[in-house]
């Protein structure tokens, strides 16, 4: 069958002639009234001019991610009666804790039935949970447990290397300590509180990615000294830094970290040794693989670090700690402090 006229081989992105939506979400159902059929709606998603928001909602790739649109995807296929949990709940408030693999897919589905019972359709992660109206919310027409409820449930249901990375993540999102330390007792005896209790003391709102925060558990885990999350030093920042060893520990996902901004991070790199920083880069395999420990090369680190610090150097500097307010935010340097990078 020829391709349709609004469909020609060189066509860039999705334009007035196509009969689908251009600013709107829409399931298959849509499509085929429009006389788009389901080998057409595979093909435009082969050629990349449809994305698959959550299963079964596309959408034309130009259209910006927003919430309006995530909320009006899932209005598209959600049940009467079901409530958005978990993950796609943190997705649906701004705040993202998706697994890795959802760069490649559709956003995961994680729904509550308000009558108590599963939902069972592809795509969907359901189960039974006890929710009680302050719970609840609704975000641009969606059911959806609050942003309180839903960090306290990825807290305590994720994994554990994950669950931080949630906890640091609502906490930076606006969700205030003090709301999810009341809610505390009244999940004594379900699943996951034990895991909760003992990560929501160490949450830190200044951590910006599940990577990130991951790191710093591992490192909290092995009783390394304790590394403060977004460190400037310079003109630069690191994502977990120890001012007294000068010693950094970067989160380099594969995604934002290759090419051109692959080459600005080793010049980054290379200016922060010559400053006297002893920099460690961490990939998704030190993090994720079977039996990953990053705490081992961060300990064997760190000692060479400190060892370093009165070491002599050829310039007649000696590496001494950084002071907290030897170097300000965006790498500003704060008056009465010696210029450049801290050196005591």
């Amino acid at each position: 069958m020829p391709a349709p006229s609004w469909l020609p081989a060189e066509l860039a992105l999705l334009d007035a002639r196509c009969p689908l939506p251009l600013d709107a979400p829409f399931t298959a159902a849509t499509a085929r009234v429009l006389d788009v059929g389901a080998k057409q709606v595979r093909t435009l998603l082969v050629r990349g001019l449809l994305r698959e928001v959550v299963r079964g909602a596309y959408v034309a790739t130009q259209v910006p991610d927003t919430i309006a649109l995530r909320a009006g995807a899932l209005r598209l296929v959600l049940a009467s009666g079901a409530v958005v949990t978990d993950r796609t709940a943190a997705w649906l408030h701004g705040v993202d804790v998706l697994p890795r693999a959802a760069v490649h897919a559709p956003v995961p589905i994680d729904v509550f039935s308000a009558d108590e019972s599963r939902v069972r359709r592809p795509g969907v992660s359901s189960g039974i949970r006890h929710l009680v109206a302050a719970d609840l919310t609704e975000v641009d027409g969606v059911p959806v447990t609050t942003a309180v409820r839903t960090t306290l449930d990825l807290g305590r249901l994720m994994r554990r290397y994950d669950a931080i990375g949630a906890l640091d993540a609502f906490l930076r999102h606006g969700v205030p300590r003090a709301a999810l330390d009341a809610e505390l007792p009244r999940f004594r005896g379900y699943r996951g509180i034990v895991q909760l209790r003992a990560l929501l003391p160490i949450a830190d709102p200044r951590a910006e990615s599940v990577p990130e925060s991951a790191l710093r558990l591992h490192a909290l885990d092995a009783g390394l000294p304790e590394l403060e999350p977004q460190v400037w030093v310079g003109g630069f920042r690191v994502d977990l830094g120890s001012r007294e060893l000068r010693y950094a520990a970067e989160y380099c996902g594969r995604a934002f970290h290759s090419g051109a901004t692959r080459a600005a991070d080793q010049e980054r790199t290379a200016e922060l040794t010559d400053a006297g920083w002893l920099v460690d880069e961490f990939w998704s395999d030190d993090l994720y693989a079977p039996y990953a420990d990053p705490s081992r090369r961060m300990r064997t680190s760190m000692d060479r670090a400190r060892r370093r610090l009165g070491q002599w150097r050829p310039e007649g500097h000696f590496l001494g700690p950084v002071s907290a307010r030897s170097v300000g935010p965006k790498g500003v340097e704060v008056p009465g402090r010696p210029p450049g990078w801290g050196l005591e």
